[in-house]
């Protein structure tokens, strides 16, 4: 069943209404992982709730209690559950999105402000932390909700809401508060829900819309190494100690190759192989390397065989290495033996690992590792957080609506793809609802999520909203 008429023609007179909002939300940098933009983050959580009561959403602010993070013990955010609608005739959709952003300073490559919206008129690009990841998402989900009310139209379907501010730090404290609110039955704010959609990936490429019916998980490790009481002077200690970030550096590299394949014995032997049929998929993606190439930025696939590079990303696991914590990375020529550092980096897991299965593999092989340095340092192993990773059925009645309102906007079939990234809420969702769950992506893959310049074009933004509207249109005519 398409959208009225009136509701996609809403959309388009109000974009300028809609992009404005989105620079409000950009502008509070609710970045969870930095303790000192805590404070920023609850504001975040209470601009939005602010906004969703303004359209008519009731809401209630779940205090999820404290948490440790850099010496500190800082209050979480709060989860936002909502709800819009409770007629037994209709059917009822959850909808979940974060609030939280990644961290952002104009010194790490951005052009402009990060957390000052750019419209740039001439590419139509948004430009601004969280415009994509995953602020525009859920401001999509408010315009769509903002049309019915001014209109005066009913909504398709019975809406509840789940908003948190932790995504980009561990969920802490979401799946217990899912938990609790489905085990209040009929006397909690998801009973009755149908189906749950989340947007918070992207699209394969920058010309094909996507549904996503799998995500991969992730374990993500710090290897800790100290020795000395205090940071030294390479002048008098160097070659005379044994330095923290000599080892660490030598047991990052033992972890994967420059080919990606994962060096860590037993992780990739849990993976089976595949079969023709899965082989099929890959081939029929609109894509290419090319498309890898262009959102990478630079001329750096692993493969020139767009199979191997979307298996890649999508059914194989990767372990990837993200920085070191403690060392010298400032602008000058510091000449400091750090004392106390930790490597980061993340392994992204596929059906059927688990971070339990992995993390003692990662533990014994890099005891072993360390133990071959014959170093007098000492090191700890620390697992920060993960989550399990996630399958679909796409033969669901749930992903037929939103292919039908993909065609319906942008007269295309979407591609059906399984997404590197993780999501762990969503086989939270999946476990504790019993529903089956849609990933429906509003971003393009050239986004630059948690990169520099992160962006959401504005076509996207605008049709990606017209969308999420039909698509609770097809959802409430589903059989």
């Amino acid at each position: 069943m398409p959208a009225p008429a009136s509701f996609t023609n809403y959309i388009d007179t109000h974009a300028g209404a809609f992009i404005k909002r989105l620079g409000d939300a950009v502008a509070i940098q609710s970045i969870s992982s930095d303790a000192r933009r805590r404070q920023d983050v609850i504001v975040m959580g209470n601009w939005l709730n602010g906004q969703l009561n303004e359209l008519g959403v009731e809401t209630k602010l779940v205090d999820l209690g404290t948490h440790e993070m850099q010496g500190q013990t800082l209050q979480l955010p709060p989860a936002i559950i909502g709800r819009l609608g409770n007629d037994p005739a209709k059917k009822t959709v959850l909808i979940y999105g974060h609030y939280d952003v990644q961290p952002a300073l104009k010194s790490d490559g951005w052009k402009t402000d990060p957390f000052t919206l750019v419209v740039d008129e001439d590419s139509g690009r948004l430009i601004g932390r969280g415009s994509t990841d995953d602020k525009g998402p859920i401001l999509g989900w408010l315009n769509v909700i903002e049309a019915h009310k001014n209109l005066r139209i009913a909504m398709p379907v019975n809406v509840r809401l789940c908003f948190e501010g932790m995504e980009e730090n561990g969920s802490e404290g979401l799946d217990e508060c899912i938990k609790e609110e489905v085990k209040k039955g009929k006397d909690g704010w998801f009973d009755g829900v149908d189906c749950v959609c989340i947007s918070d990936n992207y699209w394969l490429n920058t010309r094909t819309p996507a549904l996503t019916y799998g995500l991969r998980g992730i374990a993500y490790f710090s290897i800790n190494i100290t020795g000395p009481g205090q940071d030294l002077h390479s002048g008098l200690f160097g070659r005379t100690v044994h330095e923290p970030m000599t080892d660490l550096i030598k047991l990052m590299s033992k972890l994967v190759d420059h080919n990606g394949d994962i060096l860590i014995p037993g992780i990739d032997d849990m993976v089976p192989p595949h079969d023709e049929e899965e082989l099929k998929l890959y081939r029929k993606m609109d894509y290419t390397t090319d498309d890898i190439e262009e959102a990478a930025g630079g001329k750096v696939a692993l493969s020139s065989d767009k199979t191997a590079v979307l298996m890649g990303r999508m059914r194989q696991p990767s372990l990837s290495l993200h920085g070191i914590q403690g060392a010298f990375s400032d602008v000058g020529c510091k000449t400091v033996i750090p004392a106390k550092i930790g490597g980061k980096f993340s392994i992204r897991l596929v059906p059927p690992q688990t971070p339990e299965k992995v993390i003692p593999l990662v533990n014994t092989y890099l005891k072993a590792e360390f133990a071959k340095l014959n170093s007098k340092n000492k090191m700890v192993v620390e697992y920060l957080h993960g989550g399990k990773p996630w399958v679909a059925d796409v033969r669901h009645w749930n992903f037929e609506a939103a292919k039908k309102a993909i065609e319906a906007v942008y007269k295309k079939t979407p591609d059906y793809t399984r997404e590197g990234g993780s999501i762990p809420v969503t086989l939270t969702f999946a476990e504790s609802l019993g529903v089956n769950v849609l990933l429906l992506p509003m971003g393009r893959a050239d986004d630059g999520a948690h990169s520099t310049n992160e962006k959401l074009d504005r076509s996207n933004f605008i049709e990606g909203t017209k969308v999420l509207g039909t698509y609770l249109y097809e959802v409430g005519a589903a059989a």
